[in-house]
C-alpha cells in the first residue's frame, strides 16, 4: 500500500490508511535506512520516572548475585 506526502502549512503529512489501526495517540518519528520513515509509539522512559527508580533502586542486598570476573574481551 502506498501513501503520498502532502503539504499542510509548513509540515509534511503522511495519512494513515484506514486498514491500519493506531494503538496510541503519540508517536516518535525517525528517519531510517534507505529513506524509510519509522513511527514508534511514544513510551515513558522508565529511567526518567522517579517512582520506577525508587521501586527498583539497589538496596545493598546481594542475595542471588553470582561472584565472577569480566574478561577483557567482554566489553568490546
Amino acid at each position: 500500500m502506498a501513501v503520498k506526502i502532502r503539504k499542510v502549512g509548513t509540515s509534511n503529512v503522511l495519512t494513515v490508511p484506514k486498514s491500519i489501526k493506531p494503538t496510541d495517540q503519540e508517536y516518535n518519528v525517525y528517519s531510517g535506512r534507505n529513506g524509510a520513515i519509522v513511527y514508534m509509539p511514544k513510551r515513558k522512559n522508565p529511567f526518567e520516572d522517579n517512582e520506577y527508580i525508587k521501586q527498583h533502586r539497589f538496596n545493598g542486598d546481594q542475595t542471588g548475585f553470582v561472584e565472577g570476573d569480566v574478561a577483557n574481551d567482554e566489553l568490546l
